[in-house]
C-alpha cells in the first residue's frame, strides 16, 4: 500500500508527458481526492498516510489515453458542487462559474429562469441554489444529459424543472410562464479550431456541445435569441457565454434581433467571454 504522496507522484509521473508537471499534479490530486475519498485539507495535513485506490492501474491507463479526469472520477466541481459527469455531457468550466456569478448578482431572488442546453445542469442548479425563491427550467436535446442533470439536481436543487427540447428550433411553447432570464452556454467553437485542440477534449467530450460550422458560428445564439424574445418579459435579460473571437459579431447580432443595453464582459483571463442583452417591447 502506498502513501497519498506516493500515489500522487505515481499518477502525475505517468501523465506528465501529456499535460506538463503542474497540470499532471492537479489531475493526480483530483484522483486521490475523488477516488480515495480524501478531503483536500486531509491531503495537505497528512500526505504520508497510507491509502488504497481500487483499480489504480486502470485509472492511470485511462488518464494516459487522454481520458479527462472528470470522466474517470465521474465528478466535476462547479460552484462548490461535486457534479456527476460522463461521456456525452460537457465538463463544466471555470468561465461558466463567472457567468453564473453575473446572472445571480443581477437577478431578483424570485425570478423565472431558463437555462438552454443545460448539459450537466451546472448553470440551472447553481442559480436555483443562489436564488432560493426562483423558478428554474433547464432544457437539453440529449436524454442522456438530462438524466445526469436530474441526478445532480436531486442532490443540490431538486426544484429545477427539466425539459427535452432543441435549441435550434422554436422552443417557446415548452414553458407557459413569462421569463425574467434566459441563459445559455451553447456550442460555439468553430470547427477550424479542432486542429489546435487537445485529445482529452476531442476524443471524449461531446462534439455536438462544442463545435459549430465556421460559416455560421452564431447559429445557436441567433436561434436562442430569436426564441427568447417570445418568452422574456419586457426588461427581461438574455445571457450567453461566448467565443472570445466573436464578441463584435455577437453584439451586432443581438442588436439585429431587437435587443438593447448590450454588455460584454471579460473572464478571469481578460477575454470577452460573456454577454448580457435586454429585451424591450
Amino acid at each position: 500500500m502506498a502513501t497519498r504522496r506516493e500515489l500522487i507522484l505515481r499518477i502525475s509521473s505517468a501523465i506528465e508527458p501529456l499535460y506538463g508537471a503542474i497540470e499532471a499534479r492537479q489531475i493526480a490530486e483530483m484522483v486521490v481526492v475523488e477516488c480515495g475519498g480524501v478531503g483536500r485539507n486531509e491531503l495537505l495535513v497528512e500526505p504520508n498516510k497510507e491509502l488504497e485506490i481500487k483499480d489504480i492501474d486502470t485509472i492511470i491507463e485511462q488518464l494516459r489515453a487522454w481520458r479527462p479526469v472528470q470522466y474517470v472520477t465521474r465528478s466535476a466541481w462547479f460552484d462548490d458542487m461535486a457534479l456527476e459527469v460522463a461521456e456525452g455531457v460537457l465538463i463544466p468550466r471555470p468561465e461558466t462559474e463567472e457567468l453564473v456569478d453575473w446572472v445571480a448578482s443581477d437577478t431578483e431572488p424570485s425570478a423565472h429562469i431558463l437555462d438552454v442546453g443545460t448539459g450537466s445542469g451546472c448553470i440551472a442548479i447553481a442559480l436555483r441554489r443562489r436564488l432560493m425563491q426562483s423558478r428554474v427550467w433547464a432544457m437539453d436535446i440529449s436524454p442522456e444529459a438530462l438524466a445526469i442533470a436530474q441526478r445532480n439536481a436531486q442532490r443540490y436543487a431538486p426544484d429545477v424543472e427539466f425539459i427535452e427540447g432543441d435549441a435550434l428550433k422554436d422552443f417557446s411553447t415548452l414553458i407557459p410562464e413569462r421569463l425574467d432570464v434566459v441563459v445559455s452556454n451553447p456550442p460555439y467553437i468553430p470547427k477550424s479550431d479542432i486542429a489546435s485542440m487537445r485529445r482529452n477534449v476531442l476524443d471524449y467530450e461531446p462534439h455536438g456541445a462544442l463545435f459549430v460550422e465556421d460559416d455560421d458560428a452564431l447559429v445557436f445564439y441567433r436561434q436562442i435569441a430569436r426564441t427568447a424574445r417570445k418568452m422574456l418579459r419586457s426588461g427581461g435579460k438574455l445571457y450567453f457565454e461566448i467565443y472570445e473571437e466573436y464578441a463584435t459579431q455577437m453584439n451586432q447580432m443581438l442588436l439585429d434581433e431587437g435587443y438593447s443595453d448590450i454588455i460584454v464582459r471579460e473572464d478571469f483571463r481578460l477575454k470577452p467571454r460573456m454577454v448580457c442583452a435586454v429585451m424591450r417591447l
